[in-house]
């Protein structure tokens, strides 16, 4: 099985991959996701306070909680080429490479542009207010480690299909 990992920061436009993945019917597993599942499940609000909150429940105490269970889903798919998104630490990473090959993939863009996408994207748990302390809680967890040490870059300032293109030559070196 050949994983490739989707890692950046939130509207970094992590979701183009999610996009590409369901358009070449590969199957893609998002810890957000099954994050967001938990809120429905807890019948919380599904705003960005909750989300954080069962975020870090669900990552637990060595915070690759979430990420097993993630895991555990794409392996039982038994495809030869699986999507993840929602690695946020190096930890993770090694976790995911000594079970499967992977490729680790970062999608980057501007924090102003971030914040635009923030702002149309309309998520319930998406705020202008949080945005700041949302991008700190990521760092806090250990996103910047796996987004700077990827295998590869997407730098998604153009717009989505510039995006997609880039994503299908990087995916057609391991295919």
């Amino acid at each position: 099985m050949m994983l490739f990992a989707i890692v950046g920061m939130p509207a970094s436009g992590k979701n183009i991959a999610r996009t590409y993945a369901e358009s070449k019917q590969i199957p893609y597993f998002a810890t957000g996701d099954m994050v967001r599942e938990e809120v429905k499940k807890q019948e919380l609000e599904p705003n960005a306070e909750n989300t954080a909150m069962v975020s870090t429940q669900l990552r637990g105490a060595d915070g690759m909680g979430v990420t097993r269970l993630a895991l555990s889903q794409a392996m039982k798919s038994k495809n030869d080429l699986v999507f993840m998104e929602g690695i946020r630490s190096l930890q993770e990473v090694e976790l995911i490479r000594k079970n499967v090959d992977c490729v680790v993939i970062a999608f980057v863009a501007p924090r102003k542009l971030r914040l635009e996408r923030i702002m149309l994207r309309g998520r319930s748990d998406d705020s202008a207010d949080a945005f700041d302390s949302r991008d700190m809680r990521e760092v806090a967890y250990g996103a910047s480690v796996p987004i700077a040490l990827a295998d590869w870059y997407i730098l998604n300032t153009r717009g989505m299909e510039d995006a997609m293109n880039d994503l299908d030559n990087i995916v057609k070196n391991y295919v």
